[in-house]
């Protein structure tokens, strides 16, 4: 078995690690931590977010393994169900999760 056998064998997630994500400009440029992880229900996407508020012209589109590279504790909800969301309140506090509350005037989760 070769490195990059090996390396895909290790992976956590049912998603491969090129599949594309959603997190923030605060996440990737400003070093801010992901305190919000939502597994949205719709599309299977995975949305990385500081948990503040942000405008939407702050989102970038970057790859699962760039996040997981960015925070390996962000390994530790592979597997987080479609629908549901974890938050913490700081890096080194443990996840907390729970189903996403759906709401028609939302376009991205939010701490509950």
């Amino acid at each position: 078995m070769g490195q990059r056998d090996h390396r895909m064998s290790d992976w956590p997630f049912a998603d491969p690690p090129n599949v594309a994500a959603i997190t923030t400009r605060q996440v990737v440029q400003e070093g801010e931590p992901v305190l919000l992880v939502c597994h949205d229900a719709d599309d299977g996407s995975w949305q990385f977010l500081t948990g503040g508020s942000f405008e939407m012209s702050d989102g970038l589109l970057v790859s699962l393994r760039s996040m997981i590279d960015r925070d390996p504790r962000l390994a530790e909800l592979a597997g987080l169900p479609l629908g549901w969301q974890a938050w913490r309140r700081r890096p080194d506090s443990p996840w907390e999760r729970g189903p996403t509350e759906l709401a028609e005037d939302r376009d991205h989760c939010e701490l509950p």
